[in-house]
């Protein structure tokens, strides 16, 4: 039996693409609060993401999916959300998309057996804005679209 080859996706390179501009608080799912109730990501905040759309290039081996980003910040104890954190955690990924000199240097080394990747492009495709009315008064900047043009690297 053979082993299948695994390919790279658009949460995986977004996810690592990502983890190089705000460290390792990025997932597809918000982390559960601990079982005596605190959050692991109070100090950093924490990105979600997930696909909304794109397509593949039918010419050439080039991805380039629309990931929706939502930023996260929690002030445990207090009902006043940390806007200014979740705030300044889209507007370092906004940066590090503009970056341009940098952005299509990037390869990046996926988890387990997934090819390494090298990233051609990255831009938003709206700016952030606040979603208001969090009923766990959370802060939460949504980023509509981030589009990160990818293709994988042989083996």
């Amino acid at each position: 039996m053979t082993t299948p080859v695994l390919r790279a996706t658009p949460e995986l390179v977004a996810t690592a693409w990502l983890k190089t501009v705000v460290g390792d608080c990025v997932a597809t799912t918000l982390p559960k609060p601990s079982s005596d109730g605190t959050l692991g990501w109070t100090d950093t905040g924490f990105v979600t993401l997930v696909g909304v759309g794109g397509s593949p290039n039918m010419y050439v081996p080039l991805r380039d999916p629309v990931m929706g980003l939502s930023c996260w910040a929690a002030n445990p104890g207090s009902q006043k959300p940390p806007w200014g954190k979740a705030s300044n955690l889209a507007e370092t990924i906004v940066a590090a998309t503009l970056d341009h000199p940098n952005v299509p240097k990037t390869t990046l080394a996926l988890p387990g057996d997934y090819p390494n990747v090298q990233v051609k492009s990255a831009y938003t495709t709206g700016d952030p804005r606040r979603i208001n009315d969090d009923a766990s008064s959370y802060a939460r900047y949504d980023i509509p679209g981030l589009v990160i043009a990818w293709t994988e690297l042989p083996t």
